[in-house]
């Protein structure tokens, strides 16, 4: 079983079942297992202020798809929960992002593994150090290390 770890993100259409619902779905993944997801957290949005905040979490999840097979899996249930992405960094119904998949370290045209901003962000890191505070990203760097950048975060756990 490789470790992963997933971003999940909404911001329409009722975004908290938005995340129960794709929390569901990350636990029916075959040949996988759900081992963890993290509290929701309302956030500002990245980008465009004209639009609601968002409702974050991370989740751990431990399979034996591929990485690619898993991307597409995590597509699939976008597209399943009928997901809406109007403009870049804009409001969705849902976003799935794969952070980090056991150590690899991977670009692609479709997939950049460890995700390629993930540490910038308050809504991955502080989510992502609440299920895994000893995580060593594939870089060598804890995430403590970034984790601690964000300790006075705006964000609100529901």
């Amino acid at each position: 079983m490789n470790r992963t770890y997933i971003a999940l993100g909404s911001n329409l259409n009722t975004p908290v079942q938005q995340l129960k619902d794709a929390t569901l779905a990350l636990a029916q993944l075959p040949n996988s297992q759900l081992i963890q997801v993290s509290s929701f957290y309302q956030s500002k949005p990245l980008g465009p202020q004209d639009q609601p905040d968002y409702v974050n979490a991370v989740a751990c999840l431990d399979t034996q798809l591929a990485p690619l097979a898993l991307l597409d899996a995590l597509q699939q249930i976008e597209q399943q929960q009928g997901r809406v992405r109007l403009r870049r960094w804009g409001e969705r119904t849902l976003d799935l992002d794969l952070l980090l998949y056991g150590d690899v370290i991977m670009q692609s045209e479709r997939l950049t593994i460890p995700h390629y901003a993930m540490t910038d962000r308050e809504f991955v890191i502080v989510p992502l150090f609440e299920i895994a505070p000893n995580l060593v990203l594939p870089n060598g760097t804890p995430l403590a290390n970034y984790a601690a950048q964000f300790q006075q975060h705006q964000m609100v756990k529901l």
